[in-house]
Parts: C-alpha cells; structure tokens; sequence
C-alpha cells in the first residue's frame, strides 16, 4: 500500500513512472515490435556481409508518386517515427523508415569504419534497391547529420530536407569539449541503465516532463544494450559517438541546394559531451532557441520553425501539431 502510494504520488508531481523490470531484446533488436513490417536490406561493406533493417510503408492515401526517407536519431530507432510514419502514408507519399548500421535491427560489426558519407551510401544503396530515384529527407538529432551529409552527397536526388532538432547545430570540439577516446565512450555505454536513461531523457528530450508512453523508447533502448548483444551494442554505439563528435557537418549547411525546413524544440540542451565539458564551456553549448535561427540564416533555402517549450523530441511530444506542420511544408 505504501509502495502504490508513493509511485502515485511521483506521478502527480510529473516524475517519470518506473519499469518494474526491462525487458531484454537481441543483438539486432531481436523481440520488440515495429508499428508496419520490417525487412532486412542484405549487402558487402566494408569487406564484410551487412544488414540494415527498414520498414517500406505505401501510401494509404491517393498515393502522390513521391517518397520520404526517414532517418533515426543516436537512441532512437526507425520504429520511433511510428506516427509521422502513419501521417505522411495517409498524406500520400511512400515512406521508408531505415535502421542504420550499429543502431537497432541492423547489423553491430565488430569492425567498422563510421562515417557519415558510409551511412549516406548504405542508405542510398538501400533505396535504389527499392526502385526510389527522387525523395524527400527527414532527419532526428543525429539523423540530421546524417541527413545532412545525404543531401550534400547526392544533391539531384533530394528534393527537399527536413531536420527535427538535429545534432551538430555547433561544432563541440572547435568549442572547446574534451575528447572523449572510444574506449572511454565504450565504458560509458557498457553502464547504460533504464534510470540513467530515462532522467536524460526526461531532462533533455521532454524539457523536463514526463509522459508514460516515452516509457516504451527507455525500454527499447535498454533492453537492446542489456540483451545478448551488450558488447557488440555497446560497442558499436562508441564508434558511433565518436564520428559524430569528430565529422562536424556544420561549415557545410551553407552548401545545402534544396529547400530545408529545421523543426526545433527550443527547449532542447542536447551537446555531445557536455557532461565532461569545463563549466565555462558547458554553459554555450546546446542553446538551440539560438541555434535554430542562426543556422537556418546560413542554409540558402532554409526555413525554421519552432516548437515552444519542446525538447529534443516534438515528434514525440506533440505528434499531431509536429506532422501536421511537416506534412503541410512538403506539400508546398
């Protein structure tokens, strides 16, 4: 009786609801749900057999002939864009939902060179596969980067670029943030628990709220590291890190060509390795009701909206307002 009492009183004061206990999913997210049929894209890089898991979902609407490529975030999967994923189908357009290597039902190599321009070209890969000339691109956090890259690699191809409060707004290292090696980014991700995850996140990606069905993505994340995988997840997930602090996409937003929509929760604090940043630094870092605007001044064709009082996440926060807004910009 206790016990109730006090988990419904932290629900009241808007702490976040605790797990009784995390499930645990396998190596490439073996046991967890995604929201339409997943499909594995076999191919070599790298010298070495690989996969990537992607959902390839028609249009439910009066199909418009035209396709979205949606990339994921660092702790997020494909399966995260569930709702923008029904949005844009019922909208008309053919949407792809890809799982890039290391990350979530894709293969963690024991051995692998991260890049930007190689998760570009695995991408790209994947969709002339399918048959996709032409699309529209839709990056979360560092899936902005990712897309960012995408659109510099392959110009012709991307008619237009969206970016939900992507990663990379600064450059951290230029800034002054310590470099963390792989091996201390691997220690860091070999500890990775539900509660440290879930304050993170509740701090950083939900500006400080905290709703029960967030839960779901605490679990899938933890769940993935703490499964039979945990080395390989953990691993991977340092390599992953590492490219991201290390290959900037920042002095190039200027050579964007396509018209480019940032959508940013200017509550958002997210920095890469802030938490080992001197205090002088940390306090610059990761203000992104600037850096929405400052960054979208230097994309030719750029365009910001802002999402007040949002986190690292409005896709998640507010999914109706977040795809209403996204889904009426491409259909410019």
């Amino acid at each position: 009786m206790l016990r109730a009492t006090a988990l419904a009183l932290a629900c009241l004061v808007g702490a976040p609801a605790i797990a009784a206990e995390t499930p645990t999913y396998g190596k490439q997210l073996e046991g967890f749900s995604y929201p339409h049929p997943l499909k594995h894209f076999d191919f070599q890089s790298q010298g070495q057999p690989l996969q990537m898991g992607y959902m390839d979902v028609p249009a439910k609407g009066q199909a418009n002939g035209r396709s979205v490529v949606l990339m994921h975030g660092k702790n997020f999967c494909a399966a995260t864009w569930e709702t923008t994923i029904d949005a844009l189908s019922q909208a008309g357009y053919r949407v792809v939902a890809v799982d890039q290597v290391g990350f979530c039902t894709s293969s963690k190599p024991a051995h692998y060179q991260y890049s930007f321009q190689q998760l570009a070209s695995n991408t790209h890969a994947l969709l002339e596969h399918l048959g996709i000339d032409q699309v529209a691109v839709l990056g979360h956090s560092t899936g902005g980067m990712l897309a960012t890259r995408y659109a510099l690699m392959y110009p012709q191809q991307v008619e237009r670029l969206a970016m939900v409060n992507p990663i990379g707004l600064e450059d951290w290292k230029a800034l002054g943030v310590p470099y963390r090696s792989v091996d201390q980014w691997y220690a860091r991700e070999l500890k990775l628990d539900a509660e440290g995850v879930r304050e993170y996140e509740r701090k950083t990606y939900y500006a400080g709220r905290w709703k029960p069905e967030y839960e779901r993505w605490v679990q899938m994340l933890v769940g993935l590291n703490q499964g039979p995988g945990h080395e390989a997840v953990a691993w991977n997930s340092a390599l992953i890190y590492d490219m991201i602090f290390t290959q900037p996409v920042y002095y190039e937003f200027k050579d964007l060509k396509m018209p480019t929509l940032l959508m940013i929760g200017d509550q958002d604090s997210t920095a890469i390795g802030s938490d080992i940043a001197p205090p002088q630094v940390k306090a610059q870092l990761g203000k992104y009701a600037v850096l929405g605007s400052q960054v979208a001044k230097l994309i030719p064709h750029g365009e910001l909206v802002t999402f007040e009082g949002m986190g690292h996440a409005p896709q998640i926060e507010e999914p109706r307002r977040f795809n209403r807004t996204l889904v009426e910009w491409l259909a410019r």
